[in-house]
């Protein structure tokens, strides 16, 4: 019963990173224009609004469009796919890498979202340090990276944690 309810927490904290994702997209785009910018922290931090034909964080937005519309599609959808095997494969009581697969559901189900309805992913999030900006990014990317940080971080502890879990050696 616990590991049924654990499933369906990890699914609500997917579908709330989804839902978070689109709301903010829908308040940014019904309040700003096109390359518009809003002032958070002024010199760190501005709401500016943008258009991604890329990847994550712009990454081949020059591909040519037929490559670049099936590929940024059939891609996440894949990706959601591995997700859902690999959280079923993993026992339930690994918290940190179910919520880490569990982030990454609901970032790329996000952007899959705005490809598949606009051709392109809103990005709004503008960090900066003087004239060094890191590329535009939103909710659902923000969640993918934590999602992928949980799991690098529970990769690179795995070894200490079954070292010490084991039986000496006699």
């Amino acid at each position: 019963m616990r590991g049924g309810l654990l499933r369906v927490a990890y699914g609500l904290l997917s579908l709330w990173i989804f839902a978070l994702d689109q709301v903010s997209k829908e308040m940014v785009v019904s309040r700003m224009t096109l390359y518009s910018s809003e002032p958070v922290i002024p010199g760190l931090f501005h709401f500016t609004l943008v258009t991604n034909r890329g990847a994550l964080f712009g990454l081949f937005h020059d591909l040519a469009d037929p490559y670049r519309a099936v590929l940024f599609t059939a891609v996440p959808i894949l990706a959601i796919l591995l997700v859902l095997a690999f959280q079923y494969r993993t026992g339930i009581g690994e918290a940190a890498t179910q919520a880490g697969l569990a982030l990454i559901l609901g970032g790329a189900m996000g952007n899959l979202a705005d490809r598949l309805r606009l051709g392109y992913v809103i990005d709004f999030v503008d960090v900066f340090l003087g004239e060094r900006h890191w590329p535009a990014f939103n909710a659902a990317d923000a969640s993918i990276c934590v999602g992928v940080g949980l799991l690098v971080f529970n990769l690179t502890t795995r070894g200490r944690r079954l070292r010490a879990a084991a039986p000496p050696q006699a």
